[in-house]
């Protein structure tokens, strides 16, 4: 997928570019900025030593060294005061900068730190919100792989009320679950009992008298693929292909592949991911999802955050991706 959230060492992350978040001077740190520097060698230092420093929002380009990154940008952060003093607009800068860096140099690989998370004390949801949106909104016009690494589980975190509220409604859905499923095991032990059987709504008697089809005759009944319920909802969307792709976080090789092919199996991720990316309605992804063989389920947490997400009319496909990450569930994309 384009946008990755990663829990790693940012300098072992085998990519293009890593993104440093460094001071002023250029000239190490602590925090991120010391590891790359420890792991990058004496080289870097001296390279960085014959930059003059950089300007707070900006960002410059060394060679990577030792690292397993051909280049490190070395994007300076704003330090945390209030948020009235250009915080929010310096910190989109870094990350913009750091961005025109990658592209024009020919990158097609990188890795982002939090940047200013840490010792310069930016709130750390704020922070991955504007990571997030400005990756995000490069990434709709621009082809690159970029992750955002995050090292520990205290260096993330979603919105307090937005992990409640889904954490709600994950409790919600698992107890309606275990109460259905209650249910049909009483259904199931009674089905040898003709009585029974006929107090069960039509939908369960049904079985008893409908004639089976023939194999030839079901084959024959073969609903359109997901193949081409996307492409015909691509169409009726009124969105181009690589706005569709792009805004599902999806390769655009992996969708060259699912044109091509109207049998294309793909993983569940990958139909959900286009399912928020053309803001279906839950019928709706329901029904792309069988077209793949795959049902949304409230024994399924992962399963349950997407249905949360698209209840509340919420289709940020990163914003997703954040709440899933958050209680350790795979990403959307491929």
């Amino acid at each position: 997928m384009p946008l990755e959230i990663v829990r790693n060492d940012i300098t072992r992350m085998n990519v293009d570019v890593i993104v440093n978040a460094a001071k002023p001077s250029l000239l190490g740190g602590g925090g991120v900025d010391g590891c790359i520097h420890r792991a990058a060698g004496t080289q870097l230092l001296e390279e960085c030593m014959k930059l003059g420093g950089c300007a707070v929002g900006q960002a410059k380009l060394t060679n990577g060294y030792c690292l397993p990154c051909k280049f490190v940008i070395h994007a300076v952060g704003p330090v945390w005061q209030d948020g009235k003093h250009g915080e929010i607009e310096l910190l989109r800068s870094c990350y913009k900068a750091s961005l025109a860096l990658a592209k024009k140099h020919g990158c097609k690989t990188a890795a982002f730190p939090l940047i200013s998370s840490g010792y310069y004390n930016f709130p750390k949801e704020l922070a991955l919100r504007i990571a997030i949106d400005t990756i995000g909104a490069f990434l709709l016009e621009n082809d690159m792989k970029v992750y955002i690494v995050i090292f520990d589980r205290k260096s993330y975190s979603i919105g307090e009320k937005l992990f409640a509220n889904i954490k709600e409604y994950i409790d919600d859905r698992y107890a309606g679950e275990r109460s259905q499923s209650r249910l049909e095991r009483i259904r199931h032990s009674n089905e040898a009992h003709p009585s029974i059987c006929e107090a069960l709504p039509l939908s369960y008697q049904v079985g008893y008298s409908k004639k089976a089809l023939s194999l030839d005759a079901a084959l024959e009944q073969i609903d359109e693929s997901f193949s081409e319920m996307l492409l015909r909802k691509i169409d009726e969307s009124g969105m181009t292909d690589s706005q569709c792709y792009k805004k599902a976080n999806i390769d655009r090789k992996l969708f060259s592949k699912i044109r091509s092919d109207r049998l294309y199996k793909p993983s569940k991720p990958t139909v959900l991911a286009f399912a928020i990316a053309l803001e279906l309605s839950i019928d709706d992804t329901r029904d792309m999802l069988m077209k793949a063989g795959f049902a949304l389920s409230h024994s399924n947490k992962f399963d349950i955050i997407i249905e949360y997400f698209i209840d509340h009319g919420n289709y940020n496909i990163f914003e997703i991706n954040e709440a899933l990450f958050a209680f350790d569930q795979c990403l959307l994309g491929a």
